[in-house]
C-alpha cells in the first residue's frame, strides 16, 4: 500500500478490504500502523486452526517470538501447552494471537538482550483492528485472554485481571457485531516470573480447566 497516507497509530487502513486469515497475515507483513514496527524482525500474526473453538490472545510476540514469526514459541508458549495439556486442552485445535503483533521491547546495556516493554493503551488501540479481524474470522465461542494487557485489549482500558479471572462472561465482538463468551486468565511469563511460580501455575491451569468445562 505504497503511497497511502495513513493516520498515526491506526492499523486499519492496512488491512485488505477481503479475504481470509491467510490475506490478512500477507497484509499485516506489511502493516505500519505504529512505530512498534521499528527495529524487528517482522509482523508476528496468530496462528493454528482456522475454524477453532477457543481463541487465546496474549499481550505481544517476545524476543523468540519476533526472531521466528510465530506466536507462543518461547518459554512462555511451551509452558502454556503443558497447562493447556493438563487442562484437557490441545492447543493444537485452537487459535492463538497477541493484542499486538510486534515485540516492544528495550535493549539491555551492552546492546544485545532486548528486554520486553509493555505496550502502551495507544498501541493497544492501534493494533486493535488485526485481533478484531481475526476474531470474526475465526469465530470462536470461547476467547480466553491471557493476562492484564489482553484482558485491556478485550474488555476495555478499566479491565482488572483481579476482578476478572477465571470467569467465563460476555464478550462483544466488534469485528462481526457478535457476542461470545471471554476468560481471563494469567500470562505464562507472568508464571514464570512469580515468587511462587508452583502456585501461580496451578492458577492458570484451574483457569484453562473452566475454559475447557465451557466447551463441553
Amino acid at each position: 500500500m505504497a503511497g497511502t497516507a495513513v493516520a498515526p497509530y491506526d492499523a486499519g487502513p492496512f488491512l485488505p478490504r477481503r479475504g481470509g486469515l491467510e490475506a490478512h497475515r500477507k497484509a499485516a507483513a506489511g502493516c505500519r500502523g505504529c512505530p512498534l514496527w521499528e527495529g524487528t524482525t517482522g509482523t508476528v500474526f496468530g496462528a493454528g486452526d482456522p475454524g477453532a473453538r477457543l481463541v487465546l490472545v496474549g499481550e505481544q510476540p517476545g524476543d523468540q517470538e519476533d526472531r521466528r514469526g510465530e506466536p507462543f514459541v518461547g518459554p512462555a508458549g511451551r509452558l502454556l501447552r503443558r497447562a493447556a495439556a493438563e487442562a484437557g486442552l490441545d492447543l493444537a485445535e485452537c487459535y492463538v494471537t497477541n493484542a499486538v503483533k510486534h515485540f516492544k521491547y528495550t535493549v539491555a546495556a551492552g546492546g544485545k538482550r532486548r528486554i520486553h516493554k509493555q505496550p502502551t493503551l495507544r498501541e493497544l488501540t492501534a493494533c486493535r483492528p488485526w485481533l478484531d479481524a481475526e476474531l470474526s474470522l475465526v469465530g470462536p465461542e470461547l476467547v480466553v485472554a491471557l493476562g492484564a494487557t489482553a484482558g485491556k485489549a478485550l474488555w476495555g482500558p478499566d479491565f482488572r485481571l483481579a476482578d476478572r479471572r477465571g470467569a467465563v462472561v460476555e464478550l462483544a465482538l466488534p469485528g462481526d457485531g457478535g457476542v461470545r463468551h471471554g476468560l481471563a486468565t494469567l500470562h505464562p511469563s507472568a508464571v514464570l516470573r512469580s515468587n511462587d511460580r508452583e502456585a501461580a501455575y496451578a492458577g492458570l491451569v484451574a483457569d484453562l480447566t473452566v475454559a475447557h468445562r465451557h466447551l463441553g
